[in-house]
């Protein structure tokens, strides 16, 4: 193994002999045999009780970087020999070269790594494809197996969720303790390309991770050419079988390539000894060591990393990034290696989790840069939970075990390194450690475990990259977006203000009920109330300011018990925007907070602005985030809400609760509301003159990019028509009116039973059904979905329930403008005080 290959005894003997686990050897490709390449260990692990240790990767064992990197280039060598890279009658003497000094370089024989590195990073042809490595133990490895390609683009998977960046696939690896998958290209055209994908990982077993993988990237990009490089191919007859008939079912070449073939025979009964022994010596032998901090010191070295240079590949490497580090190592190394002590002669280079290549390159530059007699080592710390037992014949020496230090989507847990304590044998302790890690994981939890753990044993030098972060779209505050003051709402928005998006409305029906255009794509003509309307919307807001600063105050109390006084209210654009304002005035008027509020979109049938979130998580924990509406019609925005946040849990790791706060849930379908009553909220009654002067929300793909908000316009030129400000005036002004009967009444309500029921959707299928509509999107409940329709749609015609009196005025007299008849319907046929009813001329089916 690399740390010790003069010792004599193979590192898999200990488990061998207790576990009965044997390895055989298939084809020698390039002359190294299994147990050249691997030792044993035993997992804590129920799906697997053995773990094989790389001789060649540095993750768990401390490995000359220049052997890692120089294995990785071998393989990447074979890839490309595969893809047609290499001249038939090159290729035979080249294998033999290689395959000699891999074998020396294994035995110890100094320079022979650097020579292979030396060797296989000649200029040669490069080849263009796609390299994928999966997290966490193959980032490097795949990194060089692209670097071996010269023109290939490079992608790792990863575990860790990045705001900013969108999820272009995900995949399951069944045998590992973390088993989820992301795929978060920075820009996902560089790998959506008619261009072979090789997939890289450490070890190829069963190929079940193999075949989950393709097949979720072959969905979204089908390719005639797949290769899967791995250090070791163990697959056993059935194994191949499966991935052969897998390729054909897709109609694409599969090839497999790996330094070693053969097989690990394991007897029937290995995983309940493999829990047996691991719970007969965890307490003893494999106890995590007590390493205290002190008395060495900790310096931190400024690496002077290249501006704007990704630290590896989690959202993309490509040739040009390559060739900036490549240039950047030996003054970086340098750096370090100015901190180092001066007469240190064992030196270990220890990356973190998945960033593995920075630190190898950097660990290699170091090697090359030091004289000759000292022994620089590299490896990594890991997620993985392994026994440790300090005996030659095992693999996995001795054990670190230190709390995560990175937030990690999964929450706090154990990591570990492996063999950097010496254990019973000085001679294997380090003179110095050089901690490789990036910036997102540089913090006090750090200083206080593996930091401290380290400095137990050696002195110790910190280093640290900047991770890779989009340069994100910033959100936008009036009064340069929005009549809104700045610190009422951040709009997480996209202004299209200078983008002509208003179509005439019945242009607008025809072709969203023709199934020619989504709703969101296009804007509505902003109506203009006439002075009769506007009379309307002052009177209507003088009799319900007093009822909505009731409601405003409810909900603000109702978040502040479920997400405490570190809410973060979010409203759906735009309807819910006043109302967020309002929550965030009554907790600034109540208890003296000052809560963010921020206004993203929402859009049916296309689900929620995931940059957006992105944003927001980057900012905010997730848990406390509120969503808030301004009314619920039939609840088919609650239903989007809830899908949208499934789906963005599923693919990021980031779960967002999905509850929401309204004023009013006429549509009983969130528990979370100020009243059920279906009455008139003024801020419906208008469109962007209510609601800051901004647009419904957009989102058209020829506007919107992958790294983009949505879209909205600012209609500076109505500000004449603005009563933004007099709506949220009028209901604020309210707030000591009912404050005392909100902290009475609250108690109550939180415990009375608020669940929903979804009675509103059953009635409007009813209605649907009675007038013989087919497409329930063509049905609007409640006076706000009402008014909606009135404003922006093709009425049909408006349904009122028998007794519904000056609430309904508004609606009576912008049906009369329009030529819309008012039909009277017994309150026992609809739950709410009116239904508007789109017109169905254009043709049904078509969602809205």
């Amino acid at each position: 193994m690399g740390e010790g290959p003069g010792e004599g005894v193979w590192p898999g003997e200990w488990v061998s002999a207790r576990l009965g686990v044997a390895l055989h050897d298939g084809e020698r490709p390039v002359g190294a045999g299994l147990a050249d390449l691997v030792g044993l260990a035993v997992r804590r692990n129920p799906r697997r009780a053995h773990l094989l240790v790389s001789a060649v990767l540095g993750k768990h064992v401390p490995t000359d970087p220049r052997l890692v990197y120089g294995s990785g280039l071998l393989l990447g060598e074979l890839v490309r020999r595969c893809l047609g890279g290499a001249a038939p009658s090159d290729a035979e003497h080249e294998h033999a070269e290689y395959g000699a000094l891999l074998g020396e370089a294994l035995r110890g024989r100094p320079g022979a790594a650097a020579d292979l590195c030396d060797l296989l990073r000649e200029r040669r042809e490069p080849v263009d494809a796609v390299v994928l490595g999966y997290a966490e133990t193959a980032t490097a490895l795949g990194h060089s197996v692209a670097d071996a390609l010269g023109g290939a683009c490079y992608l790792h998977s990863t575990r860790r969720p990045v705001a900013g960046f969108g999820t272009y696939g995900g995949f399951e690896e069944e045998h590992s303790h973390a088993t989820s998958h992301l795929l978060l290209p920075g820009d996902p055209a560089l790998f959506d390309r008619d261009v072979p994908l090789v997939l890289v990982d450490d070890e190829l077993s069963t190929g079940r991770t193999v075949i989950n993988t393709i097949a979720a990237l072959h969905a979204v990009r089908p390719r005639e050419r797949y290769v899967v490089a791995s250090l070791v191919d163990l697959r056993g007859d059935g194994d191949r079988a499966a991935i052969e008939a897998f390729a054909a079912r897709l109609g694409a070449r599969i090839d497999v390539v790996s330094l070693a073939m053969g097989r690990v025979a394991l007897p029937e009964d290995v995983l309940d000894a493999g829990q047996a022994l691991v719970a007969g010596l965890e307490d003893r032998s494999g106890r995590p060591l007590a390493v205290e901090a002190g008395p060495f010191g900790v310096a931190r070295a400024d690496l002077g990393w290249p501006e704007g240079l990704p630290d590896g590949g989690r959202h993309g490497f490509l040739p040009e990034h390559r060739e900036r580090l490549d240039e950047a190592l030996a003054a970086m190394a340098g750096r370090v290696a100015a901190h180092l002590p001066e007469h240190a002669s064992r030196i270990l280079v220890l990356g973190f989790e998945e960033l593995m290549y920075t630190p190898l390159r950097l660990a290699g530059a170091l090697a090359d840069g030091l004289p000759g007699d000292v022994d620089v080592r590299y490896s990594t710390t890991t997620r993985s939970p392994v026994l440790a037992v300090d005996d030659p014949g095992y693999a996995i020496r001795t054990r670190l075990t230190f709390p995560s230090h990175d937030d990690p989507a999964d929450g706090p847990g154990e990591r570990y390194a492996y063999n950097v304590a010496p254990g019973a044998d000085p001679s294997r302790a380090f003179d110095a450690i050089v901690l490789v890690i990036d910036d997102t994981a540089d913090t006090p939890a750090l200083a206080e475990g593996l930091l401290a753990q380290l400095r137990g044993l050696a002195p110790t030098v910190l280093a640290t990259v900047p991770s890779h972060r989009r340069a994100g779209p910033e959100p936008l505050y009036g009064p340069a977006f929005g009549s809104y003051p700045a610190e009422d709402v951040a709009w997480l928005l996209k202004d299209l203000s200078a983008v002509r998006l208003e179509a005439p409305t019945e242009e607008r029906e025809a072709a969203v009920q023709a199934g020619r255009a989504h709703y969101a794509e296009s804007l509505p003509v902003e109506y203009q109330p006439s002075p009769g309307y506007q009379e309307l919307f002052h009177k209507a807001l003088d009799a319900s300011a007093e009822r909505l600063a009731y409601a405003a105050g409810v909900i603000t109390e109702m978040i502040l018990a479920a997400r405490g006084r570190d809410a973060v209210p979010v409203s759906l654009a735009r309807a819910g925007t006043p109302v967020g304002i309002l929550v965030r005035r009554w907790a600034r008027f109540a208890h003296g907070l000052d809560l963010p509020h921020y206004a993203i979109s929402i859009v049916r049938g296309r689900g929620i602005d995931e940059v957006a979130l992105a944003h927001i998580a980057a900012r905010h924990d997730p848990a406390r985030v509120m969503f808030v509406d301004g009314w619920t019609g039939k609840g088919a925005i609650t239903r989007e809400l809830a899908g949208a946040l499934d789906g963005h849990a599923a693919a990021t790791g980031r779960r967002f609760p999905a509850d929401l706060a309204v004023l009013a849930d006429p549509g009983r379908c969130t528990h979370l509301f100020g009243t059920r009553d279906d009455f008139l909220i003024p801020s419906a009654c208008l469109n962007s003159t209510v609601s800051g002067l901004v647009s419904r929300t957009v989102l058209n793909r020829d506007l919107i990019g992958p790294g983009d908000f949505h879209g909205a316009k600012f209609y500076a030129e109505l500000a004449a028509a603005d009563v933004s400000a007099v709506f949220l005036d009028a209901v604020c002004a309210r707030f000591e009116d009912v404050a005392e009967r909100v902290a009475k009444d609250l108690p109550g309500l939180l415990a009375a039973d608020r669940a929903p029921d979804w009675s509103g959707w059953e009635a409007v299928r009813r209605i649907a059904g009675a007038y013989g509509i087919d497409d329930l999107n063509l049905v609007k409940p409640g006076v706000g979905e009402t008014t909606r329709v009135l404003l922006r749609r093709v009425p049909w015609k408006v349904l009122a329930r028998a007794g519904a009196g000056a609430e309904l005025a508004h609606i009576r007299l912008l049906a009369a403008e329009r030529g819309v008849p008012v039909e009277e319907v017994d309150p026992e046929m609809i739950p709410y005080a009116c239904v508007g009813l789109i017109h169905p001329r254009f043709g049904q089916g078509a969602a809205q």
